[in-house]
Parts: C-alpha cells; sequence; structure tokens
C-alpha cells in the first residue's frame, strides 16, 4: 500500500497538540463535496478539531481505484469512521461486519464506522430525507407517491417515505430489475402490495399526491429534469435530493406550475449531522449546520 495520504480537504484544530479527530468521505467524482465543510465547521463551533479527507477513488492512486482498500488504509491509519457515497452505498456492505437496524433493512451505507473490533456500518441518508420532509413539506399528504430512481440513494427515500406514513409508493427506474428489487424489498418491511413497479409515468403521476426525485438528474453533470413538464400538476409535490443546483430543473418547473417543492439541501444537512454524531460522539446543531451550508453554496455560486 503506497504511504501517500488521501487529499485532506478541511481541517479543524483547538490548538498544537490537541487531539484531532480523522474522518472522511469515500466515493468517485467527490471534489466537488459540501461535506467536508459542514463537518469541519462544526467541529470548530463546538471547539474541537477535525480532519476531513475526500478519498476519491477517480483521483487518489494510493488506493489504486478499491473500496476495500480505501477502508483497509482510512483505518489503519486511525480515522474514527468515513462516510460513504455514489457509487459504493451497496458495495460496501461486504466490508462491514455489522449493519445497525436501518442500514440492514436497507441493504445500503453512507457511514461506517471503525474503534472496534468490528466495523459497523449505519444509514443516515433515510433519517436525512425523514427529517428534510418533516420540516420542508410538513402536512403534505401521503396516499400515493411516484419515486424516480431505485439506487442506494433511492433505497433510502423509500424507507423514509414508509416512515413518514405513505400508503403506496410506485417506483420507476431505467433498471428494471433494480426497481423490482427495491419494490420487492419494501413490501417485505412495510407490507406486501404497497410498493410497485410503475409502468406509465403520467398515468401514476396523474393519480399521485407527490413526487420524489432520487436520481442524480438535475445535477450540473446529469443537466434536465427527469419528468416533463406537462405531467406536473398544481396539486402535486416535488422533492429532489440533489442539492448542486439547490434549484434544479424538476424543482424550477414544479415551482412554476403551483406545486409545493422541497430541495435536497436539508436532506444533506440532515443526514450529516446525524452523520457527524456517529463518527464524532458530538451531537450537531442543525440549524447552525444548515446556515452554513447556505452561506458556502451562496459563496459557491
Amino acid at each position: 500500500m503506497s504511504s501517500q495520504p488521501p487529499t485532506e480537504s478541511s481541517a479543524s484544530s483547538i490548538g498544537p497538540g490537541a487531539h484531532v479527530i480523522q474522518v472522511g468521505l469515500v466515493g468517485r467524482g467527490i471534489q466537488g463535496s459540501r461535506s467536508p465543510k459542514l463537518h469541519v465547521q462544526e467541529a470548530a463551533a463546538q471547539n474541537f478539531g477535525l480532519s476531513y479527507s475526500l478519498i476519491d477513488l477517480d483521483t487518489e492512486p494510493w488506493v489504486r481505484g478499491t473500496l476495500a482498500q480505501a477502508l483497509d488504509d482510512a483505518e489503519a491509519r486511525g480515522f474514527a469512521g468515513v462516510n460513504i457515497t455514489y457509487p459504493f452505498k451497496q458495495d460496501v456492505l461486504q466490508l462491514v461486519q455489522q449493519l445497525s437496524p436501518d442500514a440492514g433493512r436497507l441493504g445500503a451505507v453512507n457511514t461506517v464506522i471503525f474503534g472496534g473490533p468490528d466495523r459497523v456500518g449505519h444509514n443516515t441518508d433515510w433519517s436525512g430525507f425523514a427529517e428534510n420532509m418533516r420540516r420542508g413539506l410538513p402536512g403534505a399528504p401521503m396516499r400515493r407517491v411516484v419515486q424516480l430512481g431505485a439506487g442506494g440513494a433511492g433505497a433510502a427515500t423509500a424507507y423514509a417515505l414508509f416512515r413518514e406514513g405513505v400508503e403506496q409508493l410506485t417506483i420507476f427506474d431505467l433498471n428494471a430489475r433494480r426497481a423490482s428489487a427495491l419494490a420487492n424489498k419494501m413490501n417485505s418491511l412495510f407490507g406486501l402490495g404497497r410498493t410497485r413497479v410503475g409502468g406509465d409515468l403520467a398515468a401514476d403521476l396523474e393519480i399521485a399526491d407527490g413526487l420524489v426525485n432520487a436520481t442524480p438528474m438535475g445535477m450540473e453533470k446529469y443537466p434536465g429534469s427527469p419528468v416533463p413538464e406537462s405531467l406536473l400538476r398544481t396539486e402535486l409535490w416535488v422533492a429532489d435530493i440533489v442539492y448542486v443546483p439547490m434549484e434544479t430543473r424538476l424543482l424550477a418547473l414544479a415551482r412554476a406550475r403551483g406545486c409545493r417543492v422541497l430541495d435536497g439541501g436539508g436532506m444533506a444537512v440532515f443526514q450529516a449531522a446525524d452523520a457527524f454524531r456517529l463518527l464524532t460522539g458530538h451531537k450537531a446543531d442543525t440549524e447552525r449546520m444548515r446556515a452554513g451550508f447556505l452561506r458556502d453554496l451562496e459563496t459557491a455560486a
């Protein structure tokens, strides 16, 4: 294994010789991630040191392109744990020894904790999305919801939707096998027949209360809307997990149609707050984290 360290994106310290908690993010194409500042700024506000490294398997030769080596090296370097992002949230299941109950039910992990005899995988994506729904769309009708995307993020949003009271969920994904697998998983967890694979997006949206985009469509790398404007009704609420840009093409179209909309910024902050607690043992101030997150987005723009 190479002795070269990962890219250290951000670090805070409370003084010379102070103990600094080391954490990081493992993924591909993550150089634009807001996670380092979210975590480091919160640690500084709480007066303890935190180093947050980006372990990008697209750019870091020291991990030789494998998730297993990235985790081994981070653990050997004394990291408290790492966040996991695209495309490894399901692959990492084979590299941990324990799963939290929610991560086990979901079959997806976005936070791995080191430091004990076993690596423990957690999922804070679902709780972050659920909290964003509670705060951003209070009282939203949940009888029928259409979700686009059945990957790791889609598993988390589907799980959160049922925990928040959705009665019927219809899933669309370009990969039919993946959509079917997620529908089967949700049915096994929440009751047979409550999740189905969609076949006609127009027909399903016509009777839906809400729409969730759990795909990368709308990101700067994948511009555009996953849904034609003509299918967006005023009565429909629309939630997106994408947060760069905060106002995706889908949300702009939905807002113009008079829909209630929810951007992905809240999910990003609330999942990070839950991960921060797991990684550091300190409870995050979510309002402070959200304010800093919005400031950083404005600065970047």
